[in-house]
């Protein structure tokens, strides 16, 4: 695969990451503002999730973003060092097909 076709792809889904990461800190933003000014004991609601419930899922899909990136960003050190391609187990080359759908792959088909 071309070094440079790759790497456009790997900023690509950093800006995904990051728009996807901007979005939940708003939306976490908007729960605690919304939180302080009720007077709502969502925490005894029979009716729906807790403010807290919706905070943790907001925590968790950030969680997800930020693995994205620091899966982006060591892609981007094996492509620097010239290992990009090459399965972290067996050292075999990556199929090029298996690192269209997945840029970040570490591994080929037979060790994933």
């Amino acid at each position: 695969m071309d070094p440079a076709e790759v790497r456009s792809r790997l900023e690509e889904l950093r800006a995904e990451a990051l728009g996807r990461l901007d979005g939940l800190r708003a939306s976490k933003t908007d729960l605690v503002d919304a939180a302080r000014d009720s007077n709502v004991d969502d925490e005894h609601d029979p009716e729906g999730a807790t403010i807290a419930f919706e905070r943790a899922q907001v925590d968790a899909l950030a969680d997800d973003v930020a693995k994205r990136l620091a899966e982006i960003d060591a892609a981007e050190r094996r492509l620097d060092d010239g290992t990009y391609g090459l399965c972290a187990v067996g050292g075999e080359p990556i199929d090029d097909a298996r690192l269209m759908a997945r840029p970040t792959a570490t591994t080929c088909v037979a060790h994933a």
